[in-house]
Parts: C-alpha cells; structure tokens; sequence
C-alpha cells in the first residue's frame, strides 16, 4: 500500500498568484487575494511571502513576515538537531526520515533553492523505492509550483525509472496525472490528452489538483485532440465524466454540440471557455490562442468533410457567424494548409478538395527530403 503522499507545496497557490498578476483578471483578484494570502498565512511561508510581495501581488505586512521567519527558522533548528542525532546514534532509516522531514518543511514553506538540495540530499540517502518515487514526485510538483520546466523534465525520468523499477499501482497513475499536466504545459495535447485519460478512472493525485478541475482539463483537451467516434466511447460516455458535467455545464454544452455538429451553438460554448476556463488558468492561458483556433479548424473540418461544396451563407449559418467572418477564417486555414477547401468569391460557393493520401505522403518525403538535403549542404560546407 502506498504512503499518503503530503500535499506540498500547496499547488493552488501559484493559480491565485497568476490570477492576481493578471490586469484582465480583475473581477477574480478579490477571491485571489484573501486565498493566496490565507494559503501563506497556514503553512508559514515566508520565503515566498518574500517573492509574492516582491512582485506586488500582496501588500507586505514587516509583522507577519518577520512571525513566519522566526517559526520557520526555530522549526529548522529542530530538524537539524534531529539530523544531527539521527547521524550520530541512529541508523540509516532514522537518518532518512531526518532528511525528508527537513527537506519537506523547506518544500512546505517555498523556499525553492534550500528545498530543492534538500530533496535531492533526501533522495540520495533514501533506500526504499517507494519513498525515492515519492521524492521524486514531490521535486516534479517543485517545479509545476515555481513554473520551473528544467525541474520537471529533470525529475520526471527518475520517477519513471523508480517506477519501472516496482512502482506500485498508485503510484504508476499519479505519475500519468504529472506527465499528463507536463505535455498539456508544452501544448503537446494529444500525449497530455491521452495520459489523463487513462488516469480518469483511478485519479487519486489530489496533491496536484482537485477532482473536477481534472476532470474539467480531461474533457477540454480531449474534445481537441479525440476522432469524433471516441469522442463518445471514451469521454462523453465515461462515468467520471457524466457525473461531474452537472456541475461544469459549459464543458457539457462543449462536447455534446462537437458531437452533435450544433455548430453554432458549439462557438458560442467555446467563446464562454476561453473567457471562463482558458483565460483564468495559469496553465492553459498561454494555448488559448491555439486552442480556440485549432477548436475552429475540427469544427470547419467535420462539416466540410461531408459535402463536395457548401455556399459561404449556408457555413455563416450553421456557424451562427457572419460571411464575412467565415471568409476571413476559410481564407487564413486554407492559406496556411489546415483545411483542404477552395473558395469561390463569385458564386459564394466552397468546395472541398480530399488530397489522397499517397499524394500527402509523397509531398511529406519531397518536403523533409529538400530540409535533409539542405542540412548536408549546410554541414559540407563546415568540413570542407
């Protein structure tokens, strides 16, 4: 059986941070502020009170922060004289538990560089699998915590090593759930997608996120990334999903008209996720652009795909959108390569064109074969 896994640090605090640093947030920054502010106050963090104040999200208040400062440093001291202990009389296991009590208190109070070594210390004097998974883990959500990438892509192969190693089963999905969140981080959607999938059953990585909010991220990604036939087997239908949807009905009207092809009605939900859900998350704001565009291309494509021509006001229609606007949103797909359509400006009409796939495949190896050739060009001329 797996050791509850501590909850540190408390990963909806850098949420409340982005949402306070964030002008077009406002309307949320009231709720923001008392929680992040509540959040520092109950774990005693003052080294990133410090970094909060710093970067004008809260007013510092000299009091508190010199209060958590000497909590902190008189919990320290008896964390060390425990290590000191432990080293002196007792033996390799007591000096681990020493190790990771002092390098979670760190990790508990947001000092990144000391917690951080100390981790790393706490791993290296650790024997037990579980444990060094757990440690591992903890470094990972050190970095989703402080938007550190170089922490997690560091972290996450030891985890998966400790894992492959005899990683129990609870472990094995809590690490799909930070792998998952780490592709969605790198806007690699379909890996993320996929990962939370497959942990959607068995979520128990409350450390990193509460239930609906993962269910929620599940149902955005995965309405992008799914065909439209697994669309309904692996999400519409899913138990976890139809029992959180009543409480995220934006998400239901999302996936439901996707599938249902109410196109219009489907814009209309996806304008009110990126003002909702997209644009209030620290982690999906940066792919909002990309995510509401490629969103625009599946829903084009899926209507597309099943006529030979369509007139510009017939697509305005079951869009719910202007010609105009379609025109200006055809011409920019069709321009850059992601809908394989024409448009007949004096007629009003567009045809679709289905390139075969043996012409698709032959201009992928024409194009990477120009890029390789280049490449060998490039490199002769720094041998020779």
């Amino acid at each position: 059986m797996a050791e509850e896994i501590i909850p540190i640090p408390n990963l909806s605090l850098p949420q409340h941070l982005f949402t306070l640093i964030t002008p077009s947030l406002e309307h949320l920054q009231d709720n923001a502020r008392k929680d992040l502010f509540e959040g520092i106050k109950a774990d005693k963090m003052a080294p990133y009170y410090r970094l909060v104040t710093s970067a004008g999200a809260l007013a510092l208040d000299s009091e508190l922060l010199e209060s958590m400062e000497k909590d902190n440093e008189g919990e320290l001291k008896k964390l060390d004289e425990r290590l000191a202990e432990a080293e002196k009389q007792e033996g390799e296991s007591e000096i681990s538990d020493a190790l990771k009590a002092r390098a979670n208190h760190l990790t508990r109070i947001g000092d990144k560089e000391r917690a951080v070594t100390a981790q790393i210390l706490a791993l290296e004097k650790t024997p037990g699998l579980g444990s060094r998974i757990d440690i591992a883990l903890t470094l990972i959500r050190l970095g989703f915590f402080f938007g550190d990438n170089g922490l997690i892509t560091e972290n996450l192969p030891k985890a998966e090593k400790f894992i492959e190693e005899g990683g129990d089963w609870d472990r094995r999905n809590r690490l799909k759930v930070y792998r998952g969140l780490h592709m969605i981080s790198i806007r690699q959607f379909k890996t993320g997608g996929e990962l939370l999938l497959d942990a959607l059953s068995t979520f128990t990585a409350t450390e990193l996120t509460t239930y609906n909010d993962f269910v929620a991220l599940t149902i955005i990604i995965n309405a992008l990334t799914l065909k439209r036939v697994d669309l309904k087997k692996r999400l519409i239908t899913a138990p976890e999903v139809i029992s959180v949807l009543p409480e995220l009905p934006i998400l239901g009207e999302l996936v439901n008209n996707l599938y249902d092809c109410h196109y219009a009605k489907l814009f209309v939900a996806l304008a009110t996720l990126e003002q909702t859900y997209l644009l209030p998350s620290r982690l999906l704001s940066p792919h909002t652009r990309y995510y509401v565009r490629e969103m625009r291309i599946l829903a084009f494509s899926q209507l597309l795909e099943s006529y030979r021509s369509l007139t510009l006001e017939s697509l305005s229609g079951a869009f719910g959108v202007s010609v105009e606007f379609v025109d200006s949103e055809l011409s920019r797909f069709i321009a850059n390569g992601r809908l394989h359509c024409t448009i007949d400006k004096v007629h009003g009409i567009v045809e679709t064109t289905r390139p075969s796939l043996k012409n698709a495949q032959y201009e992928k190896v024409i194009k990477q074969g120009d890029v390789l050739l280049n490449s060998i060009q490039r490199l002769s001329k720094v041998l020779y």
